[in-house]
């Protein structure tokens, strides 16, 4: 397991203490996907690079998106051509540098009688989108007639379909793609902590000059120096902003979007549908291993950016979009299984709607030189990133004379990934599958363990191996759990359910079924008291009900 990077909470006193002795070229604050994109470009041009995420990574939007690298068709109704031809073009630099957690997902664009999208106008909007993001090859937009549709989609509206646009898309796992590219970024030496909160900038000749923050998890507080800091902190950016008495001008607007995940035998939908919603918008049903997931709403949020819930509203709204659209289908409240709700950190516009604010990210410099970024698109991380790391670049040339690399980070392979091509991935899916199959492993288990983890499956299975007991699954998860205390840095058992893993959303009776052996695994790793257990468990049942009891009762 030489090449997994020791990347743990274990002794995590020592390592923050040496870790602040340092000064650092850059203190990125936020570990979602844009501080983790942040952070791998800038170590690999030669910055030493401290990250600080003040709770987990991926905890806040990062973990709660649609989970797909698209390229934002609907971006072409608002003429941001400039959107669609960047993250457009990004899907297949980011599929190719994870080819097993950027997965290829065909999409179907229903045309409907008196829906969103015409015959005529839709067959030009794909052509310009497949012009804008340079698809080439069978990826490239295709028209079908009703029948051609139907037979795709069986669940589609007979009645009232016209045909569809059938285009191509990714899907994967945000958190994943998170955690992946921080793993990625240590191979650069870049220092990166969770559960460490920014509470107060140094300033050095009224320049930002470094952080204070918190150890949210010992209660210790620490300084340190860096010559830039950049503010990655997605929703929060404006609570730093305001920490740096800079937050004028542009501001953040919220806005809420809740996903719905359904048994697969309750939505058997064949593959990814993009369909049409009776008040104008559109929203996706997207087909994962055991369920389908469907999403997203779009409302104005002004609550609690550390507890976003699924209101029992969201609910009704998301259920009775996929009864209109689907005749067959006759969804209820008491099927749901799981849920998500995020946030958006969009850039307010006077006078615009949650649905039509733009998705473009902006970067904002204080005075004191606070860099802080945001907006954008999961599908974007990169250039965002790119973006900003230039505006560093600049300044260390400008302020300190020294000349950095420029970014290569669409040729830097993520973690896990050791596969020229997406073929290559699933003659490994069934390797592994062949492999599992005496211990009476299904064809998921190998789908999930290479699409989550990709070849760092060998190690899994290496201490699966090493794992005693006669029950192969709970042997597996354990696992899992081992490696994503030593390498993934999780600090709780719901680090692990929700974000390393997604099997809260995916597969969340797995939650319940083997929440004693991996509380067990990090009660050994981290020697947690007995009332610290207990703290973990009724939290992580509060999780279990909140995410999947829909009862009317609920609000």
């Amino acid at each position: 397991m030489s090449e997994n990077i020791a990347f743990s909470n274990v002794d995590r006193k020592n390592k923050l203490q040496k870790t602040v002795k340092d000064r650092y070229d850059l203190v990125i604050i936020g570990g979602g996907i844009t501080g983790a994109g942040i952070a791998l470009d800038a170590s690999s041009r030669g910055m030493k690079v401290l990250l600080l995420e003040k709770g987990d990574f991926a905890s806040g939007t990062s973990s709660k998106s649609t989970k797909l690298i698209h390229g934002g068709l609907r971006y072409l109704k608002q003429f941001d051509f400039w959107l669609v031809k960047e993250v457009g073009s990004e899907r297949a630099i980011v599929h190719k540098l994870a080819p097993h957690l950027v997965l290829p997902e065909k999409m179907l664009l229903p045309l409907i009688e008196g829906g969103s999208y015409g015959k005529w106008l839709t067959s030009i909007g794909l052509k310009v989108y497949d012009i804008l993001a340079q698809v080439s090859g069978d990826d490239k937009r295709q028209m079908l007639e009703k029948k051609e549709a139907m037979k795709l989609e069986p669940l589609l509206p007979k009645k009232i379909l016209n045909g569809a646009g059938y285009y191509a898309e990714y899907r994967t796992d945000d958190a994943r793609l998170t955690m992946e590219n921080l793993k990625t970024s240590l191979k650069f030496g870049t220092e990166i902590f969770n559960y460490t909160k920014v509470t107060d900038f140094i300033y050095e000749d009224e320049k930002v000059a470094g952080v204070k923050f918190t150890d949210e998890v010992l209660g210790d507080e620490y300084s340190v120096l860096s010559k830039y800091v950049i503010n990655a902190a997605g929703p929060w950016v404006d609570e730093l902003r305001s920490v740096n008495q800079s937050k004028k001008g542009k501001r953040l607007h919220l806005t809420k979007g809740v996903h719905l995940v359904f048994p697969k035998e309750k939505l058997p939908v064949k593959q990814s549908v993009y369909f049409d919603i009776p008040d104008g918008r559109m929203m996706f049903a997207i087909p994962r291993g055991k369920v389908t997931y469907i999403g997203t709403t779009d409302t104005n949020y002004n609550s609690d950016k550390d507890h976003v819930t699924t209101e029992l509203a969201d609910a009704i709204y998301l259920i009775s979009a996929v009864n209109n659209m689907f005749p067959d289908i006759e969804l209820e409240l008491d099927d749901i299984v799981s849920s998500w709700a995020g946030l958006r950190p969009l850039i307010h516009e006077e006078g615009k709607s949650a649905s039509e604010l733009s998705r473009k990210d902006e970067i904002f410099t204080s005075d004191t030189g606070l860099v802080s970024i945001a907006g954008g698109k999961l599908t974007g991380y990169r250039k965002m990133a790119e973006r900003v790391v230039n505006r560093i670049v600049k300044k260390m040339e400008e302020d300190h004379d020294v000349k950095l690399e420029h970014c290569t980070t669409d040729k830097i392979p993520l973690s896990g990934n050791d596969f020229k091509k997406f073929k290559h991935v699933k003659k490994y899916i069934a390797q592994i599958q062949e492999q599992l199959q005496a211990d009476g492993f299904a064809k998921y288990d190998a789908w999930y363990l290479v699409t989550t983890y990709g070849k760092q499956t060998e190690s899994i299975l290496e201490l699966y191996a090493k794992i005693k007991g006669d029950k192969p699954k709970e042997r597996m998860i354990r696992a899992e759990a081992q490696f994503a205390i030593s390498h993934e840095m999780a600090l709780n058992p719901l680090d692990f359910f929700i974000r390393r893993t997604g099997r809260l959303y995916f597969d969340i009776d797995s939650v319940r079924k083997y929440k004693a052996a991996v509380f067990e695994e990090f009660q050994n790793a981290y020697n947690y008291s007995t009332e610290e257990m207990e703290a973990f468990s009724t939290e992580s049942d509060d999780q279990l009900k909140e995410h999947s009891d829909f009862s009317l009762e609920r609000d």
